[in-house]
């Protein structure tokens, strides 16, 4: 799914392999998105318009075959912020949305359009707001060198509780741009003002007053366009984009494997792994471009060689050499 032109525009991407692509243009009267996410269930979405400022969510009609056939608005939540959006999700879990506005302003919604709770990030000018990929925390970034980490709590009946802080990602010395997290919210990887990225154990029990830890930390080439990262599903690869460039880490030596070059020439706006950690979505000017993570096919050959060094049960022996043989298969088709 992405925006462009007043318009949302839904792909049907079960084979990639495919030049064309069946695609559904949804308008968005005299408006147009900055910010969309997917309901868990993938039945509706929801945008965030840029100059009308609030959300509306999209409900999805489904042909007999199961492809896309329609979908049209049913809801637009109250008009809240009044500076620009830069954080909008939907938890997996489908208890809250999530908004969050330039000047630090978040706030928490129910499905319905309710506010649950608004407060101050206290970041002084927020870059970027996100949720955890389990549907726990809300992070914020910004102006000041630490994330904040806060848990989103919810009742044993589920109903709403509170916003209350879990933890903070220290260590960088100035702003951070963008944060990107693990699919198991295991690991979550910064990118800051100061030049380095961090990658930060985070499967802590941050109730016990235990902290997260720096795993690895590198450089990368900075430029005059604030940088955006995505982390594979795995957290071996780190994908930061430079300019027109995207350029790909191996988090467990914090070494740069490769840069592809001129991606988009105006820079690039977004960027997402796919659940399996085989393609890299990258956005900008007005097109989708979709890489192959060639880095991820190395980092697991080389975490699987590690395995293998210690020791393993027969099944997980062979297990990892199917692995480590079907990665180089598959690179000996990249002529890699």
């Amino acid at each position: 799914m992405a925006w462009i032109n007043g318009s949302v525009i839904l792909w049907d991407i079960r084979d990639l392999s495919v030049k064309e692509h069946k695609t559904l243009r949804v308008n968005i009267q005299y408006d147009h998105a900055s910010h969309i996410a997917w309901s868990p269930d993938s039945k509706a979405f929801c945008v965030h318009t840029v100059m009308e400022n609030h959300i509306v969510v999209f409900k999805i009609e489904k042909k007999k075959d199961g492809t896309i056939g329609a979908a049209h608005p049913v809801t637009t939540f109250e008009k809240v912020h009044k500076e620009d959006v830069v954080g909008f999700g939907i938890s997996s879990n489908g208890k809250f949305m999530m908004s969050c506005s330039s000047n630090s302003e978040m706030i928490i919604w129910d499905l319905k359009g309710q506010q649950l709770e608004s407060f101050d990030t206290y970041l002084m000018s927020t870059y970027t707001a996100k949720i955890s990929p389990c549907g726990r925390f809300v992070v914020a970034t910004g102006f000041a060198p630490d994330v904040k980490v806060m848990e989103v709590c919810f009742t044993k009946t589920g109903e709403y509780k509170q916003v209350s802080k879990a933890y903070e990602l220290t260590g960088h010395t100035s702003g951070v741009y963008d944060v990107a997290f693990a699919v198991d919210t295991s690991h979550i990887a910064t990118i800051s003002k100061d030049g380095t990225w961090k990658l930060y154990h985070t499967r802590i029990e941050y109730a016990r007053g235990e902290s997260p830890h720096i795993l690895e930390s590198g450089k990368y080439t900075q430029t005059a366009i604030p940088p955006r990262i995505a982390l594979s599903p795995n957290a071996e690869v780190l994908a930061v984009s430079c300019n027109s460039n995207v350029e790909f880490y191996d988090t467990y030596t914090g070494i740069l494997y490769d840069t592809v070059e001129n991606v988009f020439k105006e820079g690039i706006n977004q960027m997402t792994f796919d659940p399996a950690g085989k393609y890299l979505f990258v956005c900008g000017e007005r097109v989708v471009r979709v890489l192959h993570n060639v880095c991820g096919y190395f980092t697991t050959i080389n975490s699987c060689t590690r395995l293998l060094a210690s020791k393993q049960t027969s099944a997980t022996v062979e297990r990892l050499k199917n692995t480590i043989k079907d990665c180089k298969a598959t690179l000996a088709k990249f002529g890699k």
